[in-house]
């Protein structure tokens, strides 16, 4: 695949170059149009005393000038496509210089009674999920979020597949996200999905062939009244009876108008988004089952949309007051819009939220896709059924950069537990989360910050920080329990869980704390679990001469001419240098 940086910088020449081409295109038409309007103006009117002549002028110029404004109304969009082309690729050179931070953050799906979302830097200031989102749909980012948090350990193949293949797709992943980011969407896709599947239709075959009746009726009328065969007047009153058949049903039309013109434009969205999904050649099972989900009785449901947002686009006709009462009145427009309208929500109704899903599908593995193009050197986890949980070679936390950071090579088999000791600040904690966010993007498909890595599927849960809820009337102590409960049993119920640790027991002495720390740890042990603790206790350490399940590990500090030094290199073994008092001196606390 191409170098990233080198991707992005010449797709940004290239739509800036296009933009700009585009623009010159439009002040063109713009002069065009302007032109075409004076000249009209003043061809009607030196020509009005031959009206003929006039009309044909104000014809001909009106059809120029809508000529004109539709070309103009296209090349704007595209010129608008290529602006936010630009966007995103600035928006990712600015993100491989680390420039992420003012990114939407996902503070919001942090959640304590998750099994890790609070822990493990997934959601927030400068998290995984901040660097990794490229979604450009509200339920994109759901859907993103769902497979970030969902701890599925089921078909990772299948998702590494999906997402390998996107990651060769740059161009088309932006084009996608370019047309998603088009419209903004005021009304959520599952609102426009329930209303969809709740609605009940109150028109039907008897209205609408009243409605094909009465407009041969009007024209016939119409033709007699021009023709002084009958009084003209008798259209008048034609036009208000068929005014009058419309106010039976005017209230109902009105609903039905204003749940249509809410989900206009994200049919509109969803139509574009849906064509580039099944104008696409894929080879990965998960993607081309994604596309089979969009196909109804041998139609696409591109078309289906479009059919449905030009129908959508007759009923907003009544906006216009000449449609709303000549149209209604001799034609009954509205009716027949409606019943159209009704046709095709009993028909699709039903669909409409597999089709939905697939955009939403597409909009969050866009974001996996995007990350696996940009760490081109980062390696997919080979699947084991081997009693080896992680093998890694070189594993790495992914958001450090890579040029400071430092890899630690892991080799954690089945029911294993580490207790990893070392001083303040040594990387501990920095190394359970990169353990997390191994298991997490393992789980959901992606290419891990590691030269090789073999991994058995399992489960993520942790317990890491703990924080006190004056809502619950709950003491810091007592909510870090009721964590360590729920990890237990959570174990009790399914072994296939990693646990991951962080100097549990903050909130009491640290005697008590030692004690039941140990206890803790022998009874995570005795369910089998498999996982690692970070710990400043070097009492907890002597376990692993008791159990051989227990390995001791550690990050070293050094103090060489009264400055500190870390290596953040895993070892194995027990640390022996602690900082603090060092530390508290050296800033001259104490």
């Amino acid at each position: 695949m191409q170098n990233p940086n080198t991707f992005y910088k010449e797709q940004l020449e290239v739509n800036q170059a296009e933009s700009k081409r585009i623009f010159k295109q439009l002040s063109l038409f713009s002069i065009l149009r302007l032109s075409i309007f004076i000249l009209t103006v003043i061809g009607v009117y030196f020509t009005y005393q031959n009206w003929q002549v006039a009309a044909g002028i104000g014809v001909l110029g009106m059809a120029s000038f809508l000529f004109l404004l539709s070309r103009y109304t296209d090349l704007k969009s595209k010129r608008n496509l290529h602006k936010r082309l630009i966007a995103i690729n600035e928006e990712e050179l600015k993100i491989a210089k680390g420039d992420f931070y003012g990114r939407l953050d996902g503070e919001e799906f942090q959640n304590p009674k998750h099994f890790f979302s609070l822990d493990i830097d997934l959601f927030g200031k400068g998290s995984f999920f901040q660097f990794i989102n490229r979604t450009a749909i509200k339920e994109g980012t759901k859907k993103l979020t769902e497979n970030l948090l969902s701890n599925d350990i089921t078909n990772i193949e299948t998702r590494q597949q999906a997402i390998q293949e996107l990651a060769t797709l740059p161009k088309w992943r932006q084009n996608y996200s370019a047309i998603a980011e088009g419209v903004e969407i005021e009304h959520s896709a599952n609102s426009i999905i329930t209303w969809l599947k709740e609605y009940q239709p109150f028109l039907g075959k008897l209205q609408y062939a009243l409605t094909i009746a009465f407009s041969i009726a009007s024209l016939v009328l119409l033709g007699l009244g021009i023709a002084e065969i009958i009084p003209i007047s008798i259209a008048g009153y034609w036009l208000l009876l068929g005014l009058g058949i419309i106010g039976v049903y005017l209230k109902k039309i009105n609903i039905l108008a204003q749940h249509t013109e809410r989900a206009k434009d994200t049919f509109r969205q969803y139509a574009l988004l849906l064509n580039a999904i099944q104008t696409t050649e894929f080879t990965s099972e998960l993607l081309k089952s994604k596309q089979k989900l969009i196909e109804s009785d041998g139609l696409k449901a591109s078309e289906i949309f479009s059919k449905f947002s030009k129908t959508l686009d007759a009923l907003d006709n009544r906006n216009n007051l000449i449609s709303a009462i000549f149209g209604n009145g001799y034609f009954l427009i509205d009716i027949r819009s409606s019943y159209n309208v009704e046709q095709w929500i009993t028909q699709y109704a039903d669909k409409v939220e597999d089709w939905f899903e697939v955009v939403t599908f597409f909009d969050a593995f866009n974001s996996f896709g995007n990350y696996a193009f940009n760490h081109q050197d980062f390696t997919y986890p080979v699947l084991t059924d081997e009693p080896i949980t992680i093998l890694a070679k070189s594993l790495g936390h992914p958001l450090l950069n890579p040029e400071k950071r430092v890899d630690s090579d892991l080799k954690l088999e089945e029911e294993q537990f580490f207790i990893v000791t070392g001083a303040n600040m040594a990387g501990k904690s920095t190394f359970l989360r990169t353990v997390a966010l191994h298991i997490v993007m393992a789980n959901v498909g992606l290419p891990i910050c590691a030269k090789q890595s073999k991994y058995k599927p399992i489960k993520l849960i942790t317990s890491m920080r703990t924080t006190d809820s004056l809502t619950d009337d709950s003491s810091y102590f007592f909510s870090e329990l009721t964590r360590l409960k729920f990890v237990v049993d959570t174990i009790e119920n399914d072994k296939n869980y990693f646990v991951i640790l962080d100097e549990i027991l903050k909130g009491t002495n640290s005697t008590d704390k030692a004690i039941g720390s140990r206890k803790f740890v022998e009874k995570l042990v005795k369910q089998h679990a498999t996982g690692i603790i970070a710990t400043h206790d070097l009492s907890l350490t002597e376990i692993e001469t008791e159990i051989e399940a227990i390995k001791n590990y550690y990050f070293d500090a050094e103090i060489i001419n009264d400055e500190l030094f870390f290596d953040y290199k895993l070892k194995q073994g027990v640390c022996q240098n602690m900082n603090a008092s060092f530390l508290l001196k050296k800033m001259e606390i104490v």
